[in-house]
Parts: C-alpha cells; structure tokens; sequence
C-alpha cells in the first residue's frame, strides 16, 4: 500500500506542482479527499484482516468442539494466525522490491535457513514437532527433568505453559521441551489412583458400610471409574475390609481420578464425604481410649 501510494506521487510530480502553483485551495481539497479515501481503504483492509483472524479463530474452535482441545490444533491456530498477519500486513507493507526479495532473492533463503538454529526459529520447529508427533497433549500431566510436574495448559508458536500444582504457571521454550526426556502421567490415559482407609466400629454392619462408602466414592464430582471388570468395562473400585484394628475395623478403597485434578482436592472431597454418610448412618468411626487405673 504504502509502495503504491510512493509510485502514485512519483508518476504524477509534475501534475501536482503545476497543480499546487495554479490552484493552492483545489489542491488542499484535493489531497483532503485522497488522504479520506487512503484512509477508508486501510480501514477496510485492516477490517478485512480482522474478519479473517476471526473466521480463522472460529474455524478451530468448532474443530476442537468435535475433537477436543488438542495441542497440534492450538499450534496450527497459531501458525494461521501469524501466516495472516505476514501476508495481509507485512508483505503488503513491504513493498515490491523487499517482497521480491523474500521469494526470489536466494541469499534472503539461505539466510533464513541460517537462522534456523537461532533461538525464535528453533522453538517455532520444536513447537511444529510437538504437536506432529505429541509426547503430550493439553491436559497431560507431565513431570520435567528436574522433577517439577504439571498440568499442559496451553502452547504457543514459541513456548508451552504448564500449570504446577501451586497454580504457578511455568513458561517453558518449546525447543527445551522437544530435547528433554520428560514423564507423562496422562499418556495412553491411565487414571491416577490413591488409597483410603476407614475405620468403623466393632458393632458396625461391614456390608451396609462397605455399600456407604462406595456410594460415597460415586458421588464425588472427582473420582472416575478406573478399574477393569472381566468384560474389560471400567467401573469403580469396590470397598475392602482389609484388617481388624485394636480399636476398629479398617475398610479400604482405591479411587481413581483424572490428572488434572489436586490430590489434595480429591482427599479432601473424599473423606468428608466419606465421613458425614457414616455419620448419617449412624456408624461410628472410632477413636483410641485409654484407661488410665489409680492404685491408693
């Protein structure tokens, strides 16, 4: 645009100094009038840019709608988004000689393959192979090197943003991700797993207990079927009685959860439900007593 408007001066100088020397007013009503139109032809354009980043957005949305939020979809919506604004805005703005150059010119090619092992290219091809071949998704939880471990929340063109567990968020360069060797708790979807005990009274009915605690267990808006049957279906995981306590009889049980989810979230939902349904019931979740004997 801007090289368009230079030709336009360079091809009509001499028009526009006889113009300015003839009639000053015309010309300023003139140059008025083209500045406007310049003007409503840029809004147009940037508007047109705009509705095209928006198609683009809702276009990936509605993909992951169907798909679910996948992390080569998140990148490819990155890629598009930055490929609209290179040739829309900047090529436009270039201008011819400096556009001809970046598709014809081979030293401007071989200096972009040079920069290939720069920092900004490098983490835009490791982020272009994770989400190719995936060593995790958004939503895996994965543990670093260096044993620090979180939930993928999201990946850009140059870094991928992992949750922690303290909710910190932890910016890491794709191209350290894509070289470093890295556990994933999410891969395959195995469902992460932690073991309850509960101790009941001797007098306790085990079966009705073992049947509060399980529907206790269902209830939670955290725990998932985990478990294997014989027909291979997934179900929760039933309530043992394990061992007969000095004061109780211990029930265990093992839930399974997804991994975005805080163990500590889990136990804590667990148990207080787990303990107000005995409570409701009416069965007694026991304490040691000492009974202490005064000889006079």
């Amino acid at each position: 645009m801007l090289a368009l408007l230079d030709d336009i001066l360079d091809q009509n100088i001499d028009a526009i100094d006889e113009m300015i020397r003839k009639d000053f007013g015309g010309f300023i009503i003139t140059l008025a009038i083209t500045f406007l139109i310049i003007l409503l032809m840029v809004l147009v354009y940037v508007f047109f840019v705009w509705v095209s980043i928006q198609i683009s957005r809702k276009i990936f949305a509605f993909i992951q709608k169907k798909r679910g939020r996948k992390i080569h979809l998140q990148f490819a919506e990155n890629i598009t988004k930055a490929a609209i604004i290179f040739i829309f805005i900047v090529i436009p703005l270039a201008g011819d000689q400096i556009r001809k150059s970046i598709f014809g010119s081979a030293a401007v090619i071989a200096a972009i393959v040079g920069f290939a092992a720069q920092d900004i290219i490098q983490d835009v091809l490791s982020g272009l192979l994770i989400s190719i071949y995936k060593p995790f998704d958004l939503g895996d939880r994965i543990e670093l090197e260096d044993g620090t471990s979180g939930i993928v929340e999201r990946i850009t063109m140059r870094h991928v943003v992992v949750t922690l567990v303290d909710t910190v968020r932890l910016v890491i360069p794709n191209s350290k991700l894509n070289s470093a060797a890295l556990k994933n708790y999410s891969y395959d979807y195995v469902p992460r797993s932690a073991q309850f005990k509960f101790p009941v009274d001797y007098n306790s009915d085990i079966e009705k207990t073992k049947e509060i605690i399980a529907d206790a267990v269902e209830e939670s808006s955290y725990s998932v079927p985990g478990k294997r049957n014989r027909n291979g279906e997934k179900i929760y995981s039933p309530v043992y009685f394990i061992s007969l306590e000095d004061s109780a009889l211990m029930m265990m049980v093992t839930v399974y959860y997804d991994h975005a989810t805080p163990t500590e979230v889990l136990k804590d939902d667990i148990n207080t439900r787990v303990f107000i349904a005995l409570e409701n019931a009416g069965i007694e979740v026991p304490y040691p007593h000492e009974t202490v004997l005064l000889k006079q």
